[in-house]
């Protein structure tokens, strides 16, 4: 097969996986006349861009294999799936990513791979791309390893010398949807690989301030990745697992990824894939929990544990929580600013910084540019209209404006409508 060929099949089979975002990243090849090499993931960072279904393609993405000896259920690359498979050597992903580097089609690697023969030797394969990249090209560009459950401490170390971010893949949010969807992984496999890690990550980051020349480990931290929609799990489960990695493991971000299904998936996994606003009102309120102070458990309830496809989950939690507002702009603290509709991090911040000088007033946060209309029913400032409605009123006051029909929608006569009233 040539190398064209494998690379359109490794390059789709890529596409699933989500958690390839650069940010954090910190390697220099030396700045302007001091290069030692190639790239630079923070003199010029990376450039992301986004395919219509919202997969960023920017860094080079692909997998070493799409060749698994799992039988993951909901993954297109599973052992039982017919899929065209194909396989790139260590020299060709160097040469790829080199080569591509060159042309100014990318800033960085992204490698991942299906489990062949064992997680030891698909690690060891993985490891050794990074290792050649950066000893043997002197690329300081942006790398994103894999890390596979179960691979030995020893080749997660050395992974970690040469990549920015590593990601070991939670997959689902359960071990009773691993269980039932991926037999061969569970929860424990992954702790262990998160746990070493992260304590080799925060090994290296105390070495460092002892010795600059110290070698640097996982600079960019690590992620993972959840498959929404493949299981029954509700978006609180996910919520729930995403908020106990984050303390727990210290992970830098959890991606989210809309099941999609796949030609020849068992009869009892989704027909569908579940709505992409879904996927994006759990990163909102993933965005919530990491910096705007929420407990996960507070974003949904026991009676809805989904996140509100209509408003967002700041919204729904003010509506839900009339009693909390309105918030004095003028002497809440910080936590309760955080929590108003409307109100983001920079806005809270150039209000506390304000009221340091004098009062607050409505024509201040209108030159901030806050969104009055969203704001105003929850909060008290002086010159501000105070808009006091009932909490149904408000969920009406925010219910989304309807569409305006496409071009092609077939309209109802009076006739049908009534046939199917």
């Amino acid at each position: 097969m040539d190398l064209a060929r494998k690379l359109a099949i490794l390059a789709d089979a890529a596409k699933y996986d989500a958690s390839c975002a650069s940010s954090g990243a910190k390697r220099s090849n030396g700045g302007m006349g001091k290069a030692k090499g190639l790239g630079d993931t923070d003199g010029v960072g990376i450039c992301h861009s986004y395919t219509p279904d919202g997969r960023c393609v920017s860094l080079l993405k692909l997998l070493l294999t799409n060749w698994c000896v799992y039988d993951c259920r909901f993954c297109v690359n599973r052992v039982t799936s017919d899929t065209p498979r194909a396989r790139f050597t260590v020299d060709e992903v160097v040469f790829l990513t080199i080569e591509f580097y060159k042309r100014n089609y990318i800033e960085g690697l992204f490698l991942s791979s299906g489990i062949i023969q064992s997680p030891d030797y698909t690690m060891e394969q993985l490891a050794e791309v990074a290792r050649r990249l950066r000893q043997d090209e002197q690329f300081f560009g942006y790398v994103h390893l894999k890390a596979v459950p179960g691979a030995s401490e020893e080749l997660l170390e050395k992974a970690g010398r040469y990549a920015d971010r590593m990601s070991a893949n939670v997959e689902l949010p359960t071990d009773a949807d691993l269980k039932k969807l991926a037999p061969e992984k569970s929860m424990r496999a992954v702790d262990l690989t998160m746990s070493a890690l992260r304590d080799r990550h925060a090994e290296a980051k105390q070495e460092r301030k002892k010795s600059r020349s110290a070698p640097r480990f996982m600079p960019a931290g690590q992620s993972t990745q959840m498959v929404v929609g493949a299981s029954a799990s509700t978006d609180r489960d996910i919520l729930t697992t995403a908020s106990n990695l984050y303390a727990g493991q210290r992970l830098k971000r959890v991606y989210y990824s809309a099941y999609s299904p796949v030609l020849g998936a068992d009869g009892d996994l989704p027909a569908m894939t579940p709505p992409l606003i879904r996927e994006h009102r759990l990163y909102q309120a993933d965005w919530l929990v990491r910096f705007y102070g929420f407990d996960a458990g507070e974003l949904t309830t026991a009676d809805a544990p989904d996140l509100s496809l209509e408003h967002d989950p700041k919204l729904s939690w003010a509506l839900r929580h009339p009693a909390f507002f309105p918030v004095d702009v003028n002497t809440a603290p910080k936590r309760d600013l955080l929590r108003v509709p409307g109100f983001g991090t920079r806005t809270v911040g150039r209000i506390l910084k304000l009221r340091k000088r004098r009062r607050v007033r409505e024509a201040d946060l209108r030159a901030m540019r806050t969104p009055m209309n969203r704001a105003g029913p929850f909060i008290r400032v002086p010159g501000g209209e105070v808009i006091r409605e009932k909490p149904e009123l408000l969920v009406q006051r925010f219910k989304p404006s309807d569409q305006q029909m496409r071009l092609f929608t077939r309209r109802l006569t009076v006739d049908q409508l009534e046939q199917t009233a």
